[in-house]
């Protein structure tokens, strides 16, 4: 087996250890998908990448996006981790915009200084959620119906239901409820079963909005720390319908001792999701 080049990236922050890593192998040629996914549980990380040649002209690498349980077309900070590894490895892309290719097509990311912005993918499905999904919902997260205030499909590759609190402080006040969300995750044809919070800051604040996000695990109801995806999609929902500006900074991870900040923010007709990552480790693997 192969030592290969290996990064472990701490992304959404800008400060080490306080926002979601991420293992990058840098070369993943001649891996199998049963080696990729076979890595990615040991890590035991919410997600690992491993970078290939492109396919694609345009694009200037490929990337292989995998989470324990499987692989996944599209994810937010294993793209911002995948790009500040491959630049840190000393790559150029070849135009202004780094191009990446995964599952969902190509994807541009923006440099903004040391900060890395993705242009969030079109949603695969949006509008109102199901009532009967909302009222479970609701009850898995120990809150009650009427404080869900707005709801939609969130989905641009992870299929998150996106549900909107009165305030943050209520967002930060959830306690899932595991057992009931199961009923949401087993009981819906096709669903991944992710749910992702919102939930406003006061004004004068410097986090617009307060994020949560919950999926099923091996091991129960997994909270992720900071989560790219869903940001870009709820995103894309609260400004188009008015409920959010067309620039903002959102915290995510504050629950779990992180402190997540995704920048957001409307431009050339594109929502840009950005934020700083770090190298955490630098080296190899044996893989």
């Amino acid at each position: 087996m192969p030592h290969r080049p290996f990064q472990q990236v701490d992304v959404f922050t800008a400060q080490p250890f306080l926002g979601n890593p991420l293992a990058v192998v840098l070369d993943g040629r001649g891996l199998s998908s049963e080696q990729m996914h076979a890595f990615t549980r040991w890590t035991n990380l919410s997600e690992a990448t491993f970078l290939l040649p492109p396919e694609h002209p345009e694009a200037d690498y490929r990337v292989r996006i995998f989470c324990p349980a499987g692989e996944l077309p599209f994810a937010g900070h294993p793209t911002l981790g995948s790009c500040h590894a491959w630049l840190q490895a000393g790559h150029r892309p070849k135009g202004r915009d780094v191009v990446q290719e995964c599952g969902v097509g190509l994807v541009k990311i923006r440099r903004d200084g040391t900060r890395l912005a993705f242009a969030a993918p079109p949603l695969r499905r949006s509008g109102p959620l199901p009532e009967a999904d909302v009222a479970l919902i609701a009850r898995g997260l120990g809150v009650r119906r009427e404080d869900i205030v707005d709801h939609a499909w969130c989905d641009n590759g992870p299929g998150w239901r996106g549900v909107l609190l009165r305030d943050a402080a209520q967002v930060l006040a959830l306690r899932p409820d595991a057992a009931v969300l199961a009923g949401l995750f087993v009981g819906v044809a096709g669903a991944t079963g992710k749910v992702g919070v919102v939930g406003a800051h006061p004004p004068g604040d410097d986090c617009a909005f307060e994020v949560r996000a919950f999926f099923p695990g091996n091991n129960g109801l997994i909270e992720d720390p900071v989560t790219g995806s869903l940001n870009a999609a709820l995103a894309q929902w609260l400004i188009g319908a008015g409920t959010a500006p067309e620039r903002y900074l959102a915290a995510q991870g504050t629950a779990l001792g992180r402190a997540g900040r995704v920048h957001v923010a409307r431009a050339d007709g594109e929502i840009w999701i950005g934020g700083d990552s770090v190298t955490c480790v630098d080296g190899r693997v044996l893989l």
